[in-house]
């Protein structure tokens, strides 16, 4: 094989065909993608040994079926094994697939990213698999250790330098997240309009001692989670990725000092309202809460492997929980944006509402309190 857009029938890959060896010279990785083209005619026993076959593969395998309707039911096994399915018929309940009006350029779209980011692309279907039926705590050391490997990485120092040289961000002109208690309700609200929320180390922070407090208080029974400004979060502040002294005490502040792990533990007593941009962490955070509620304008994207990297604030644990692996890994390799109604229809939020109600402003206390 080699680094050519590669297509294999389900009987090639139950002969072996992806299985060759993984590693070129000088370890590059050679043929990082392979298509399964399940248009092909294929009989159970077939597609049960293509689908061991897959199920054990080193190599991203994607699906592509033209065909509209069903397929045979001998494939099912196999359609789950593969990381996504790329299909010219729209299916929203099918967690396993992704609609495309030109199946075959969606297809191109995602070799395109793959090969321009194989290191981060590989380790993203790696993590998914590997945390799929892990517990949260585990699954993001998982999804951080993962990331730490990808900060030595060429793909990384490339967006590195792309980036170029930015200095720290400023201080928080104003308190970075707000807390407003009413009864058993603490409403909380990322307050960073001036960078769209972004989630940086004093909105993160914030936002974890808020949670803490939610945590020690069992009397607080239900909390709001919203954002000021025209976005409720725009992800990690740029400024500051890079910075960290090292990888491990990185891995530690992602993980030990991340709002995740928080999120997930009091996941049925918070609600998150979310609108404008919801970019990496801005989505990767809310979709451990129990219920999402978003705004029509609200537009979710996650973009770290065009980075180099992978979601780094627990999206590989709580995307895939909401809408499967299969779909997140579309979304997190591509970085494609998902407006609010597919993100309905795929189960990523739960409800679409008016955009004054997601407001972070509907949170805060009247002028008078």
């Amino acid at each position: 094989m080699d680094t050519a857009q590669a297509s294999f029938s389900p009987r090639d890959l139950a002969d072996g065909a992806a299985d060759a060896a993984l590693l070129a010279e000088e370890a590059a990785v050679d043929t990082p993608m392979i298509i399964v083209d399940l248009d092909a005619a294929v009989d159970a026993g077939t597609a049960a040994r293509a689908t061991e076959r897959a199920l054990s593969a080193d190599r991203l395998l994607v699906g592509l079926r033209r065909q509209p309707g069903p397929w045979p039911e001998v494939v099912e096994g196999l359609v789950s094994a593969l990381d996504t399915t790329i299909v010219g018929e729209a299916m929203p309940s099918d967690r396993r697939l992704v609609g495309a009006i030109d199946p075959d350029a969606a297809i191109a779209e995602l070799f395109e990213v793959v090969s321009a980011n194989v290191h981060a692309a590989m380790l993203l279907g790696q993590v998914l698999r590997l945390s799929e039926g892990l517990p949260v705590r585990q699954a993001i050391d998982v999804e951080s250790l993962a990331y730490s490997t990808l900060l030595g990485t060429p793909g990384f120092r490339r967006w590195l330098e792309r980036r170029g040289p930015r200095p720290l961000p400023p201080p928080s002109p104003q308190e970075p997240v707000l807390l407003w208690r009413e009864n058993d309700q603490l409403s909380i609200t990322l307050n960073r309009p001036e960078r769209r929320n972004a989630y940086g180390a004093e909105v993160r922070d914030g936002l974890v001692e808020a949670l803490m407090l939610a945590i020690a208080d069992e009397t607080i029974s239900e909390i709001i989670l919203a954002g000021s400004g025209p976005s409720f979060c725009a992800g990690g502040d740029l400024d500051e990725f890079g910075t960290t002294p090292d990888l491990a005490t990185a891995h530690l502040i992602r993980t030990r000092a991340g709002a995740g792990r928080l999120m997930a533990q009091i996941a049925g007593r918070i609600e998150v309202r979310v609108h404008g941009s919801c970019v990496g962490a801005g989505i990767e955070v809310p979709a451990f809460a129990g219920r999402i509620v978003a705004s029509p304008d609200a537009v979710f994207r996650l973009p770290e492997v065009s980075m180099g990297l992978i979601p780094g604030a627990g999206g590989t644990v709580s995307v895939p929980r909401r809408i499967g692996r299969w779909r997140a890994f579309w979304m997190s390799s591509t970085g494609a944006p998902l407006d609010a109604h597919t993100a309905l229809a795929w189960g990523l939020v739960d409800e679409i509402t008016d955009a004054h109600r997601v407001s972070g402003l509907s949170t805060l206390p009247p002028p008078s309190a």
